[in-house]
């Protein structure tokens, strides 16, 4: 879709946005169903990027203490535990600039993969930067999807991210879907863009052929030390307009609500998966940043009448440890 349609979407009355969106989500997706995806961090902290937003960033002093590659047998305990907690994706993260096949951490990476799939769940990473052989490696040892947000508009990107471009992002995303691998690939609001902002970061992802499959929509979680610390929350209302222009614009991915939960009340999250939202990330922990608690999670999806996605059923994405913001 382009801008200006986007545009004429994203400012009409609420009402009749959010009843679009509806429309759009009940011709795609069973209505009453929501995914849970568990997120860990497999390494922690001293990345060489300089993301504005990122606390596990080396150009910042937030706190984060650097963590080696967890062990095999750390991850695919945690993997099992998301399991057994209804994740059905398990999603893992490392603070890198990117993988290079061949290396030693790479085949490390590999070698996790295997065993986290032969647990049954879809298996996700998120490892920065790759090219087309990475992305074959990690597709032949079982990566069901790769992650990597485009983060905001292209306009706005620089003011966000200096150490590498918009275009890198584009990319990586090329590489994944060569592969044959899930792509899944959202942004972050709150960062200090303006709505325009928002609204070219999905033309952007409405356009890529084929479309994402999933959809993480993130709000801001200000991390202590960053440059972005004192961000204000970000409007319920806005928040809302994003996920019901996303679903109309990408009817058939998962519409991940994912970061910042914690800052929207049980009745704003109500509004977002009613206006197209269907995957949440599950766990106490994003990475860094916290997140509702598994069994608040599940009294509001229990109150609001939502099922939990099986794990017999298909689409979804992350897992449990820590969870930073990565946003996803």
């Amino acid at each position: 879709m382009t801008l200006a349609q986007l545009q004429g979407l994203y400012r009409q009355p609420l009402f009749g946005l959010i009843s679009q969106s509806r429309e759009i989500h009940l011709a795609h997706w069973r209505a009453e169903e929501v995914q849970r995806c568990s997120l860990l961090s497999i390494k922690t902290g001293g990345c060489s990027e300089d993301c504005a937003y990122c606390a596990q960033s080396a150009h910042y002093s937030t706190g984060v203490e650097r963590e080696d590659l967890l062990s095999v047998e750390q991850i695919v305990e945690s993997a099992k535990q998301a399991r057994a907690q209804g994740a059905t994706r398990f999603c893992m993260g490392a603070a890198w600039r990117g993988v290079r096949d061949g290396t030693e951490k790479f085949k490390r990476v590999l070698e996790i993969v295997r065993e986290v799939g032969a647990l049954g769940m879809e298996v996700c990473v998120t490892l920065g930067e790759i090219g087309p052989a990475e992305a074959r490696e990690l597709k032949a040892a079982g990566v069901t999807a790769y992650n990597h947000n485009i983060d905001t508009s292209p306009e706005f990107y620089p003011a966000i991210v200096s150490t590498h471009t918009f275009q890198d992002r584009l990319d990586t995303i090329a590489a994944i879907q060569a592969s044959g691998m899930s792509v899944c690939s959202g942004g972050i609001i709150g960062l200090g863009e303006s709505e325009d902002d928002r609204l070219r970061m999905i033309e952007i992802l409405s356009e890529l052929a084929p479309q994402p499959q999933s959809v993480p929509i993130n709000c801001l979680m200000p991390q202590r030390g960053t440059p972005l610390e004192n961000q204000p929350p970000v409007d319920i209302f806005e928040l809302v307009r994003l996920i019901a222009v996303a679903r109309i614009a990408l009817p058939k991915a998962r519409v991940r609500l994912a970061a910042g939960r914690t800052r929207i009340s049980r009745e704003g999250q109500a509004l977002c998966f009613f206006a197209g939202a269907n995957s949440i990330f599950f766990g106490d922990r994003l990475l860094t940043a916290k997140n509702p608690e598994i069994d608040v999670d599940l009294a509001l999806l229990r109150e609001l009448g939502l099922n939990i996605e099986g794990n017999d059923r298909a689409p979804s994405l992350e897992p449990a440890r820590q969870i930073t913001t990565l946003e996803f």
